[in-house]
């Protein structure tokens, strides 16, 4: 069982600042996800984190199918596998935050379990960051400094290897 909170409606609306009537609109569009308990509805620390993700317009955010295999716990996103740490099983939605990719033109020994090569498919420059969004079998976004963007000699079609922690992965159901 997971040991994840559950909070009522009003403990939502008073942690968002807004009125309990708008979170249960959240829930009714489908903008907040929520467990029906008896005639009772809860929202899980997760869901609130989730939708938290999704209203700053994160991106690294997937649909995966999380299977156990050699014991390791991995999220498939289409041919992608990400290994993850969760005790969650099933579908499950899963983020990574574009500032906790390392891009390297090579790899090296580390203890990041995620490791993929893509290519570059696009770089959106923001004062001293960039955005960079490779193509690894999805698309994932990095956020880099325009130093580095610079000092590597990215560019559109550049092959880099995105790196990142499984403990940076974050799992939803």
């Amino acid at each position: 069982m997971n040991d994840d909170i559950l909070y009522k409606p009003e403990e939502i609306a008073e942690k968002l600042k807004i009125t309990k009537g708008t979170v249960y609109e959240m829930i009714k569009r489908g903008d907040l996800e929520a467990h029906r308990i008896g005639r009772h509805i809860r929202v899980s620390g997760t869901q609130l984190d989730y939708y938290l993700l999704k209203a700053r317009g994160s991106e690294n955010i997937y649909e995966a199918e999380l299977i156990h295999k050699n014991g390791e716990t991995l999220a498939t996103v289409g041919s992608v596998n990400i290994s993850v740490s969760t005790d969650l099983e099933g579908r499950a939605k899963v983020s990574i935050r574009p500032e906790d990719i390392i891009l390297s033109k090579g790899t090296f020994v580390s203890s990041a379990r995620n490791v993929f090569k893509g290519t570059v498919k696009n770089i959106i420059e923001e004062g001293s960051s960039a955005k960079v969004i490779l193509d690894i079998g999805m698309p994932m976004t990095a956020l880099i400094t325009k130093k580095s963007l610079n000092e590597m000699g990215i560019v559109m079609g550049t092959e880099l290897y995105a790196i990142f922690k499984t403990m940076a992965v974050k799992v939803y159901k």
